[in-house]
């Protein structure tokens, strides 16, 4: 196929039009092939005016022209023209803003006409239509394809400038391998091209989409899977003494994905190869235990251990979580923020030149330049979306060729995590620990806040805790949302004599965990907050969780408040409390909140409503430009593009077998395209 031939090529593209089309990414031939249609125009049955049972029906038929008159409107002197189809029915079109139309539309002559129409008492008229001489001109009985445009650009310029480029481009090669085409019934790419801009039928041009999204996906997750490093593999990796006492002294059995995940990072630790792993897992999975688990294994091996943070909260709470654990096995652990100075400083950064820390825990303050380690060898990332790849890499130079586990509690579809995430491994986390009961999630509108009030109270009763989630510190502004501090007043009157504190993001961070202690040993019942507590918080007596003005939030904020409860075996609650006209969006939000507590699923249908977005970040840019396919809808794609590259991969790694070189030239077009 000829990549460069310039668009000005097409009959009708001129400098204006040229620019135009370059403002939506078409500056060649090949560019407009695969400009998508955003929509078809079906134009294939022959309706006649008789055929307009119901206002605004589609006509698409040939006229005779009977007779002009003229009426008088808000646009002024306005044309009507007398006509008859060719059953005989009498027609009046009405040609607002299209006077200069009487000296075409000459009596007697006949003409093929298409657009909506209505019945007006007895006689049928349309407005808005496209009047043209010939039938081939005006797309009846065929399918024609509606372009997104711009400026000067208009559908037929589009139309035509397709089927130039089509037929200039002709026979359109084919880009995967012959075999692949029969076994998974793809079209060849000539056929598919012209399908997908003038398709028979609109089955065939659904037909067509999935063969060139298929391709663009196949193309995508090989240039992801050739680029991401060849791992020397390891025979099976070994628990040592220290990890075997630390799981004999839990009270608990770990799930068997924590099992899985566990080895797999293990292995990693123990391979010559640097590890380079995303632990992605539900809300409550225990991704945090698996990094603890893991970094006994790298503390075993002698080396030293760094888990970073995104706030100092999240650090301290990790800190105590790790002193709890790991101390009792000798752990020597070490806590460093921002907020550390003066001679504590000194002393800790003096542990960590001499190796007489084992892990350092603690926030972006790890990047500092004094920060110096005498053996670090594994670098755990938590959250790890709140940091960019500089950050990250940053800390890994600290080590020399230290391992990198980076965990999310935003969950991905597999399939989707290992492309968005190129250059890593996946481990995923979705069984939840036994005894967990899903959290009953509760839609509450304003009419039924009383009740929702009760059936907290109720909870109080039996010394059970709360969360009460506003989207606001104060009143302060011009919003009628409700906040923190004034809802905090109103609660102490609500829950007369139950203790309770207010916590939001202005307060130290000292009293911060000050107040999150004393929720943890039960001397707060419930705590009134912003989304501070989003995440990181264990508290396992906290079983209601009330968002207000749940509309405002989005579906992994809302997921991940949600998560707060049922992290233990006592039976859970989640209100959702909603106020005001709900947009489509937020109705859609809400609904699946309703439905399901499955992170991945919620993932899906957030991509649904929202698109990649926030999860695919920094991230979009090299290999992520697709004209056909779409991160969103085409997930079941994603995993069948997946296994095709994987398999091929393996078999193939430099695509040098014959059968295999239409992929090498269509990903080396590919590079050259996306540049």
């Amino acid at each position: 196929m000829e990549r460069e031939r310039k668009i000005t090529e097409a009959p009708g593209v001129g400098k204006k039009a040229a620019g135009d089309l370059l403002s939506l990414g078409v500056r060649t031939l090949s560019d407009m092939i695969r400009f998508r249609p955003r929509a078809y125009d079906d134009r294939r049955e022959e309706r006649r005016f008789r055929d307009a049972s119901i206002e605004d029906a589609s006509i698409s038929c040939r006229i005779t022209i009977m007779g002009h008159s003229e009426f008088s409107s808000k646009a002024g002197r306005t044309l009507k023209v007398t006509a008859m189809d060719d059953d005989g029915t009498r027609v009046e079109i009405l040609c607002f803003n299209r006077y200069f139309l009487k000296q075409q539309l000459r009596l007697g002559s006949s003409w093929y006409i298409y657009g909506k129409a209505i019945k007006n008492r007895s006689v049928y008229q349309i407005s808005s239509f496209e009047i043209k001489r010939t039938k081939e001109e005006s797309g009846i009985g065929r399918i024609l394809p509606i372009y997104p445009l711009t400026g000067s650009l208009t559908e037929k310029l589009m139309r035509n400038a397709q089927i130039y480029s089509l037929s200039a481009l002709s026979p359109i090669e084919d880009e995967l391998p012959l075999e692949m085409y029969e076994r998974l019934s793809l079209m060849h790419h000539d056929m598919a091209y012209n399908a997908i801009h003038f398709p028979s039928t609109m089955e065939e041009a659904k037909a067509a989409l999935a063969t060139l999204a298929f391709t663009e996906l196949l193309l995508m997750e090989l240039e992801v899977l050739r680029r991401k490093p060849q791992r020397k593999e390891t025979g099976e990796s070994k628990l040592s003494l220290i990890e075997q006492k630390f799981l004999g002294k839990l009270p608990f059995t770990l799930t068997d994905d924590q099992v899985n995940a566990s080895a797999e990072i293990r292995k990693d630790i123990d391979s010559p190869t640097p590890m380079n792993r995303l632990l992605q897992g539900d809300v409550g999975s225990g991704k945090t235990l698996v990094a603890w688990l893991t970094a006994l294994h790298a503390i075993a091996k002698g080396k030293q251990v760094a888990f970073m943070a995104p706030t100092e909260l999240l650090a301290r709470q990790h800190a105590d979580g790790a002193a709890a654990l790991l101390s009792p096995f000798g752990v020597r652990i070490a806590f460093i923020t921002g907020s550390v100075k003066g001679e504590s400083r000194k002393l800790l950064l003096r542990s960590l030149r001499e190796g007489t820390t084992d892990l350092v825990i603690g926030t972006h303050a790890l990047f500092s330049e004094d920060v110096v380690f005498k053996n670090l060898g594994y670098v755990i990332i938590d959250e790890q979306h709140r940091f960019g790849v500089q950050q990250r890499e940053a800390l890994k130079k600290k080590g020399d060729r230290a391992d990198i586990l980076s965990m999310t509690a935003t969950p991905i579809p597999r399939s989707l995590a290992l492309t968005l995430f190129a250059d890593y491994s996946v481990s995923v986390l979705r069984s939840m620990p036994k005894g967990r009961i899903p959290v009953k999630t509760y839609l509450v509108s304003e009419e039924k806040r009383d009740s929702m009030y009760e059936s907290v109270g109720v909870e109080f009763k039996r010394l059970h805790q709360a969360y009460f989630v506003y989207p606001r510190i104060d009143d302060e502004g011009d919003s009628d949302l409700r906040d923190v501090t004034t809802m905090f007043e109103f609660l102490k009157e609500k829950y007369h004599g139950v203790p309770s504190a207010l916590i939001h993001s202005k307060l130290p961070d000292d009293e911060k965990m000050a107040i999150l202690r004393d929720f943890k040993a039960k001397k707060l019942m419930y705590l009134v907050a912003t989304s501070v507590v989003e995440v990181g918080i264990d508290i396992p007596d906290a079983t209601c969780m009330i968002i207000e003005h749940a509309e405002r939030f989005g579906l992994a904020a809302l997921h991940q408040l949600r998560g707060r409860v049922g992290r233990s075996t006592l039976p859970s609650y989640c209100f959702l409390v909603y106020s005001g006209n709900l947009t489509d969006e937020a109705k859609a939000r809400l609904k699946v909140m309703k439905e399901t507590n499955d992170g991945f699923k919620i993932a899906e249908k957030d991509l649904e409503i929202r698109g990649p977005g926030e999860i695919t970040g920094d991230r979009q840019s090299g290999f992520l430009h697709l004209h056909f396919a779409s991160l969103t809808s085409d997930l079941d794609l994603v995993e069948k593009a997946r296994k095709e590259a994987e398999r091929i991969v393996e078999d193939d790694r430099g695509l040098l077998k014959a059968e295999n070189a239409v992929l090498r030239e269509a990903l080396a077009r590919k590079v050259l395209q996306d540049k």
